[in-house]
């Protein structure tokens, strides 16, 4: 028998639990960082929200700097930057800050949605039709300032030289055509968005045009991930997750609550049916369910990397889920006869 193992990284949302606050949610991220380096995760994103208290995440070079430290091996990343909330040159020179600071660890994982509603987007002082329109040729220009292109007017620094590994972000098809145009990894969010996503990995792989950075395609994606020792109590665990997306799609987000015994029994259909379908990409129960869940995705999508996302409201169910998840994508293989 020989050892095959799914490769995993970890989404997190520097999530802030009802009762607690954002400084203990930034003390957990790092925690939870240290506990993927050690089980052997490839890479620890964090992704830009704004304007949810119960998301701690929205500067993200920052948290990264923070997580950098507390880390020695694991790459670190957005996951992402949603760039047309942002001049590229700024990003040039936060993440090339980064890759100063962390070299050979940073991951420029970047979107093209605002991530952001209609009100945040006003905050930003940000046209949000114009900034998603100008998100292709943003990412070039950001190429071009890491490249120290002297078309540019100014060159960023820190930022001219840095060689973070830059990935194309997506929920639709869009993205999947310009991570194939500019020959860039993709990354599919299936975990919130799974509608796309066999359509969006297609066209990524038929169009891939190879490039410097990236000599054939290179998927990752996402799925929701609570492993317990019990399927029953990753049900549970589970349960502070399932209230978070209902309380976002129903208007009213708030911070990450307890779990509740029966919570999804409680819902209306129409409730449980939009609950369902965020989540049909999921894996939640024990190492069994979570080992056939897993291998079940990988075998759907043939992703590279699998990146797995998740909060629990007990930190320490976080760490031991993320153990469980590692534990389950090790599988036993038949050994090859010489």
């Amino acid at each position: 028998m020989t050892d095959t193992s799914i490769n995993l990284a970890v989404l997190d949302l520097v999530p802030v639990r009802e009762g607690g606050t954002v400084s203990e949610a930034f003390a957990e991220t790092a925690a939870i960082a240290r506990t993927a380096e050690d089980l052997g995760y490839t890479r620890f994103w964090v992704a830009e929200h704004h304007g949810m208290e119960g998301i701690a995440g929205a500067a993200v070079s920052v948290v990264l700097a923070h997580v950098g430290h507390a880390t020695s091996r694991i790459r670190i990343g957005a996951g992402g930057i949603m760039l047309p909330n942002h001049n590229p040159m700024v990003i040039a020179e936060q993440f090339g800050a980064l890759d100063a600071l962390f070299p050979g660890r940073i991951d420029l994982g970047l979107g093209r949605a605002p991530g952001a509603e209609q009100r945040v987007m006003r905050a930003l002082h940000k046209d949000i039709n114009q900034a998603a329109e100008a998100f292709p040729s943003d990412v070039v220009e950001l190429q071009l300032h890491f490249a120290g292109d002297p078309r540019l007017p100014m060159q960023a620094t820190p930022g001219l030289g840095a060689n973070p590994e830059m990935w194309i972000l997506g929920s639709s098809l869009f993205g999947a055509q310009l991570a194939a145009m500019l020959g860039l990894p993709y990354a599919f969010a299936s975990h919130f968005a799974p509608d796309h996503l066999d359509a969006a990995l297609k066209l990524y792989r038929d169009r891939f045009e190879p490039s410097a950075r990236l000599s054939q395609p290179y998927v990752m994606a996402a799925i929701n991930v609570i492993a317990a020792d019990t399927d029953e109590e990753a049900v549970l665990l589970a349960s502070s997750m399932d209230q978070s997306f209902v309380r976002l799609r129903s208007g009213s987000p708030g911070k990450l609550p307890p779990p509740v015994p029966g919570y999804r029994e409680r819902l209306s259909p129409a409730e449980r049916a939009m609950l369902d379908h965020i989540r049909q990409v999921s894996a939640v129960g024990s190492v069994e369910t979570v080992r056939a869940g897993l291998a079940a995705f990988q075998t759907r999508t043939g992703a590279d990397e699998l990146i797995v996302a998740g909060a629990t409201f007990d930190p320490a169910k976080r760490h031991r889920s993320l153990a469980l998840t590692m534990e389950a994508a090790k599988t036993r293989m038949p050994a090859v006869a010489a």
